[in-house]
């Protein structure tokens, strides 16, 4: 699981490339993110699209020196779902 750290202020984008680990393919048809604990004043999901090898979600927010778990599961064309998760802390920067 990736670690990543972030300031309460920022809004950015990050992604999952799902294209790699299916390589006969597949496509992404639903993606869905979510963030916990789902707190007030924690890290939130602003926006997210996908297309059919990656998902991107816009996070904001966040409780300086806290620690979520933010996840993206999709499902594939082919029915099968998958998930990723990322580990974020919030800090002042």
């Amino acid at each position: 699981m990736t670690m990543v750290v972030k300031d309460p202020d920022a809004r950015i984008d990050f992604e999952f490339e799902w294209a790699a680990a299916y390589p006969d393919g597949q496509a992404v048809v639903a993606s869905l993110w979510t963030c916990a604990p789902d707190e007030a004043g924690g890290v939130a999901v602003a926006a997210a699209s996908h297309d059919l090898v990656k998902a991107v979600a816009t996070l904001s927010g966040g409780i300086a020196g806290r620690v979520y778990r933010v996840t993206n599961r999709v499902t594939m064309s082919d029915g099968q779902i998958d998930e990723r998760s990322l580990t974020m802390r919030v800090e002042e920067r």
